[in-house]
């Protein structure tokens, strides 16, 4: 077979090359038993035996695996999602037919949603309705994945990816999918290569293929100087991955001497874990939403307050800063955020959120203040928009420290900050009453371009090297400079090390990304010359 040139969106960056290797999708059948009764059991019991099959996989996973497994468990729980196949066979439609049925109309709503999240959520509908399916079936199992392949298929689920050994490498090659779906964000969690969008392709005589992640490209039996060109990109992105490493223990520094405090963005406990707490100034961001997705009921006082301690501990004297919860737009939670909203991103999310529920919020900021006593916590505020959101926080921080001292617990209070993610806030910063600002990069580039990143058909205008964008930075970066309030970034511009130039020539000196991305983060520092700014 001739070459053949693959392009699609990247996904995942990284190298690959090796055997192709076609996916098939399975279908699964069974015996229908022409008994409502008897398809309604086996139906509940291909529902116990998937969810268990999904546990067990969640319980040998870490990181982001488990809140996507945990995720699944619970619509798997959840009786709504099944009630309609059971009506259905009540009306004497099979087992799997009904499951099958029930399960596509929902795919099919969340496939045809206007925002890509939802639409990127759709694969992990079909996971569940394949398991379930399989179950029913009277099997179960997976189909078995040669260790180093590299994968074609039209889309991947989060269950399939989890049981495939990448310890021997392998990419992922998807005619569809997308690069916001959870299959995406276990493939950089796990450094697999990975491109979505390819398309149809006509592949099923190659054997021999090359992958590179980062610029979407993939060839199907290569020519040698393809090859060859392919060995020499791979050496230098191995060359660039040597020299951060080599920076990884160092103070990031740019190449005109002056000094970045790095921090880094955590997701839960198991980010911390085999991480060396001196290779960062600190924590920048953690995310509290993981410890309201991983069970039917909310997170009591004493649950919070133990995950925060460690996080503090952890740290060993640096700065800890932790995010409120950040509900709402692209992070539901199940009897928390509002559901049905037509536009959930300018919602009630966020502050907005925690406000409207002052009998949940009030658990977190006591968490947080028996917490503050371990090490210098910060207390930061999502989605802040006009001055009365924040002061109605300290208001309520202040009177959940009276009333755990008055119960004799001993507390602190931890300053109190906000993220710049609304161009309104960026540009009426005199207003607000914070101890500190972090700009959320992800969403001030949304909101200021009126374009969400995760939609291909604008994706483009979402461009942290706008104007528009650059300027709100230096504004709020100026501001910090001049009344000594501290800046941070914490969204993901800062964890790109092509845009790491941009920020820090806008003013921004702390920055803070995914610990897998700290040592980039430093090469890039060093590289960067302030003064060049314009050039």
């Amino acid at each position: 077979m001739a070459e053949l040139r693959l392009a699609g969106r990247p996904a995942s960056p990284g190298f690959a090359e090796g055997v192709l290797f076609h996916l098939v999708e399975q279908t699964s059948t069974r015996l229908v038993t022409n008994d409502p009764i008897r398809e309604a059991a086996d139906l509940r019991l291909a529902i116990l035996q998937a969810t268990q099959a999904i546990g067990s996989l969640a319980d040998q996973a870490y990181g982001e695996a488990v809140d996507i497994l945990s995720f699944q468990i619970a619509m798997l729980e959840d009786d709504a999602l099944s009630e309609g196949a059971f009506t259905a066979i009540e009306n004497g439609v099979a087992a799997d037919r009904a499951w099958r049925d029930a399960l596509d109309a929902e795919i099919e709503t969340y496939r045809t949603a206007d925002d890509e999240y939802f639409r990127a959520r759709s694969a992990d509908l079909e996971d569940i309705r394949d398991t379930v399916l399989r179950h029913l079936a009277g099997g179960g199992s997976q189909t078995s994945v040669p260790a180093g392949s590299i994968i074609f298929t039209r889309d991947l689920q989060p269950s399939q990816f989890l049981s495939i050994d990448w310890s021997k490498g392998g990419a992922i090659l998807l005619s569809e999918g997308s690069s916001t779906s959870h299959v995406a964000m276990l493939a950089r969690a796990r450094g697999v290569p990975m491109i979505v969008g390819l398309g149809n392709v006509s592949s099923k005589d190659a054997s021999f293929v090359i992958v590179d992640g980062a610029s979407g490209e993939a060839y199907l039996d290569p020519k040698q100087v393809t090859r060859e060109e392919f060995q020499r990109r791979q050496r230098d992105d191995q060359e660039k991955s040597n020299r951060a490493a080599a920076l990884l223990e160092k103070p990031a520094v740019t190449a005109d001497s002056t000094s970045i405090s790095m921090l880094v963005n955590i997701a839960g406990l198991d980010d911390l874990k085999n991480l060396d707490p001196s290779l960062c100034d600190g924590i920048g961001l953690v995310r509290t939403e993981f410890l309201f997705g991983e069970g039917p009921d909310l997170p009591n006082e004493d649950t919070q307050y133990d995950v925060y301690r460690q996080m503090i501990e952890w740290a060993q004297g640096r700065p800890v800063t932790i995010r409120t919860l950040d509900a709402g737009g692209d992070k539901p939670i199940k009897g928390l955020t509002i559901d049905g909203e037509s536009n959930p991103f300018l919602g009630v999310r966020g502050v907005r959120l925690s406000l409207a529920r002052p009998e949940i919020f009030r658990v977190q900021l006591r968490a947080l203040l028996r917490a503050a006593v371990h090490g210098p916590l910060k207390v930061m505020v999502p989605m802040v928009t006009v001055p009365a959101e924040l002061d109605a926080v300290r208001m309520l921080m202040g009177n959940a420290y009276h009333d755990l001292k008055r119960e004799g617990f001993t507390v602190a209070v931890p300053a109190l900050g906000m993220m710049i993610e609304v161009p309104a806030a960026a540009l009426a910063l005199s207003h607000f009453n914070a101890d500190f600002y972090s700009i959320g990069s992800n969403d001030l580039i949304q909101y200021t371009m009126a374009a969400g990143r995760d939609i291909g058909a604008v994706a483009a205008l979402a461009d942290a090297r706008h104007p528009a964008f650059l300027r709100l930075i230096e504004i709020v970066a100026a501001y910090g400079a001049q009344n000594n309030i501290e800046v941070s970034l914490c969204g993901d511009a800062g964890g790109d090390p092509a845009l790491i130039p941009y920020l820090l020539q806008a003013g921004i000196r702390t920055l803070s990304v995914a610990p897998g991305l700290v040592g980039a983060a430093k090469l890039a520092i060093s590289e960067t010359n302030i003064a060049e700014k314009g050039r």
